[in-house]
């Protein structure tokens, strides 16, 4: 049975389990409180916190993990992503007090004070740049280090910059984007065994929950004579799919997958066209 890392806490666990769920792995505990639990009767979870992952990973300690490609960045462990998952979506940016002029990296002092929570990210981040600071590690509030002194800029995550703006500071660069992902070690499962296959199971059973996401099924009864507009309205994955209808006379059944936000004016056009008895449905899981 695999061993999957999974974040203990926050918004980041929270995500993680609604898509291991969707995939058919609901998680399966006695209390809040435990470390382990079962994942669908499938695989092991392990509850850690999300830093420790990389870690876990790397070392052999779980055969996958979910954590933010931030913390993988800062952990310098040797695991590779096996799937984007996309939520958890922040970047990693470099701020100054929005009074001290200073609007690019370039117009920063000989050697700043830098205080971050990612001082192996931000270290490499200047030194590629051929800049020289001084980091000040610090483990959380660091927008207020500006503003008691402690540092000339810091290096932080952030989702939209508005907590940035409120405490009064400036972004002057990006330092990377991260999102949550699926990370096994460098150095894993050969090919072939048993713990691989079930890696490749996991990862097309959460490829296919995301694939799904923002995606609808839509089908309806067509003129046979407006195909042809059809296809241009419903262009679907490889075409829609077209059915005889038992008695269907002129019509002909169409089925499609259609982006979700373009659902309201593909229903209008298919009706346009004479369309009739139009369903629509969620995905819960796309396969490729």
């Amino acid at each position: 049975m695999l061993k999957i890392a999974l974040p203990n806490k926050g918004r980041l666990a929270d995500d993680t389990r609604e898509l291991f769920e969707d995939a058919g792995l609901d998680v399966r505990t006695q209390s809040d409180r435990a470390l382990t639990a079962s994942l669908g009767g499938e695989f092991q979870a392990l509850f850690v916190r999300a830093q420790d992952i990389p870690v876990f990973v790397a070392d052999g300690a779980s055969d996958a993990g979910v954590t933010g490609h931030d913390l993988v960045c800062e952990s310098g462990c040797s695991v590779d992503t096996r799937v984007d998952l996309g939520f958890g979506r922040c970047r990693m940016v470099v701020a100054t007090r929005e009074d001290n002029g200073v609007r690019s990296v370039e117009q920063l002092s000989e050697f700043p004070r830098v205080a971050t929570a990612f001082p192996r990210v931000t270290q490499r981040f200047f030194q590629d740049l051929g800049r020289r600071v001084d980091i000040v590690p610090v483990s959380g509030a660091t927008e207020v280090a500006p503003h008691l002194g402690v540092a000339d800029v810091v290096v932080d995550l952030t989702s939209t910059g508005s907590t940035l703006r409120v405490n009064g500071l400036r972004e002057i660069a990006t330092v990377l984007e991260s999102t949550a992902q699926l990370v096994v070690a460098r150095d894993g499962h050969p090919p072939g065994s048993d713990k691989a296959r079930a890696l490749d199971e996991l990862t097309a059973a959460l490829g296919s929950v995301l694939r799904a996401r923002g995606k609808r099924y839509l089908m309806a009864n067509v003129p046979r004579h407006a195909l042809e507009d059809i296809k241009r309205v419903l262009p679907g994955l490889n075409g829609p799919t077209v059915v005889d209808i038992l008695n269907g006379g002129a019509l002909v059944a169409v089925h499609a997958v259609v982006p979700s936000n373009a659902i309201y004016r593909t229903i209008a056009e298919l009706k346009a066209l004479g369309a009739e008895g139009i369903l629509v449905t969620r995905i819960e899981r796309l396969m490729p």
